[in-house]
């Protein structure tokens, strides 16, 4: 028994040892008001990282990405007519490749207020006591030719994305 005890410990710490720092529980924080729109989680499978909204700040849970409505995009995990799903529980980043520790690109997000999709970036900014107080996850989407925006996200636990939802 305690050597299936200390195999398991082992293979769980070599899972936190080797996850990317991009990977967890974020608040998107919009950068016109400065206040939290979202909870998601960041998580990689299969050497591909995505992101699901958890929570909505300050809305309905169960609110339909109604802006979205009529659109639908190839390859998008999402199927369907967007504008049918909620916006929590719907993968809305997907397909990013890794191209260093904590830095991710070549995939996509969907805003889901509008159903446009973007160009994604993410990248991982440890806390420095500088410019990044806390750590940081820089999620960048781009029209093309390096012409976007970026939304700097606060690292959160998952209590914190559940306490959005109250």
């Amino acid at each position: 028994m305690k050597k299936i005890i200390m195999a398991t410990l082992a293979i769980f710490a070599v899972v936190i040892c080797f996850a990317d720092p991009a990977e967890g529980y974020w608040i998107s924080i919009d950068e016109k008001t400065n206040k939290p729109t979202a909870g998601w989680e960041i998580s990689a499978k299969d050497g591909k990282l995505s992101g699901v909204i958890l929570a909505v700040a300050d809305k309905p849970q169960d609110q339909k990405a109604d802006g979205a409505k009529g659109k639908s995009y190839a390859g998008c995990p999402a199927k369907g007519d967007l504008g049918d799903l909620t916006v929590v529980g719907t993968t809305w980043i997907w397909d990013l490749k890794n191209k260093g520790e904590g830095v991710w690109a070549d995939g996509f997000v969907i805003d889901p207020n509008d159903g446009k999709r973007y160009k994604c970036k993410i990248t991982f900014h440890k806390a420095d006591g500088g410019k990044y107080k806390t750590d940081t996850l820089e999620m960048r989407g781009e029209i093309g030719m390096g012409i976007g925006r970026s939304q700097y996200w606060k690292s959160a636990t998952a209590e914190d994305i559940e306490n959005m939802k109250k």
